[in-house]
């Protein structure tokens, strides 16, 4: 082996061994509560599971669209980095997230299928598989980008009304129907009106809150109105947040044939 040769080769395996440990440490908190013990499995609430499905429809549409997203992470008010993401989503079951920013991140792309998720590399041969709740960027789990489906991740119970910012607001108990969703149970307000989700709080299976988030800015895209703006803040480490920015969204055919491992690596980006 040549010189050369032997260096990259070091240094290919130097990376993947990083990459394992990146990849096989979970979000910190989800590992520190992973022994606890769930709760009871609540009953289904049927005027619940409508409002969660109603609220789903106005976050992201139903049929196939693509979506540009910015995530801006912020520490203390100061801008740490700027992060893009292209988002092409089929239904509720299958989506693909490029990187499309920073440069050296291009080329990145995650797979979700139903909740099996991977992540694809130019640099590594074989996709990796990861979960849902790993940090993709700042507060932004991998499921908060690859996975929109609340209604049916989770089993929804009324458990007030309340008036939030101004408006009057359904209150909602979502509990993980299994460990492979993002999250174990999230706090959600939905506006009594028209439906417009307001509000979530996202806990670890032991209860602890984890981050909070504010649905802003509702603009028309793709056929009705959305929020164009979502603000995710650490609850457990003050003035840590990140903001995503949902910059086009556009209804778009897209095949059954792209959410497939062969297929990614020959999505141009």
């Amino acid at each position: 082996m040549s010189p050369a040769m032997s260096l990259e080769h070091r240094l290919r395996r130097r990376f993947l061994a990083l990459l394992a440990s990146a990849l096989l440490l979970p979000n910190w908190a989800q590992a520190q509560d992973a022994d606890a013990t769930p709760a009871q499995e609540p009953t289904a609430d049927a005027e619940a599971l409508e409002i969660v499905m109603r609220a789903d429809e106005i976050r992201f549409p139903r049929d196939s669209f693509q979506t540009e997203i910015a995530v801006r992470n912020l520490s203390a008010g100061e801008q740490n980095d700027e992060r893009k993401f292209r988002v092409l989503s089929r239904g509720n079951e299958n989506t693909i997230v490029l990187s499309t920013e920073p440069a050296s991140e291009r080329g990145q792309a995650l797979l979700m299928r139903g909740r099996d998720l991977w992540i694809f590399m130019p640099s590594v041969s074989q996709p990796v598989r990861l979960s849902l709740a790993q940090r993709l960027t700042g507060q932004v789990a991998n499921g908060d980008l690859a996975r929109a489906n609340l209604a049916g991740d989770y089993i929804p119970t009324i458990i007030g009304r309340e008036e939030l910012d101004g408006q009057a607001a359904v209150v909602l108990s979502l509990s993980a129907v299994d460990r492979g969703v993002t999250y174990s149970k999230v706090k959600y307000w939905v506006a009594e009106k028209d439906s417009r989700p307001l509000k979530a709080e996202f806990y670890a299976l032991s209860g602890r809150l984890l981050k909070t988030a504010r649905y802003e800015e509702f603009k028309d895209m793709a056929g009705r109105l959305r929020p164009t703006r979502l603000v995710l803040e650490d609850a457990l480490r003050a003035g840590e947040v990140s903001v995503l920015t949902y910059e086009t969204m556009r209804l778009r055919d897209l095949p059954e044939r792209m959410f497939t491992r062969e297929y990614l690596r020959r999505l141009e980006q």
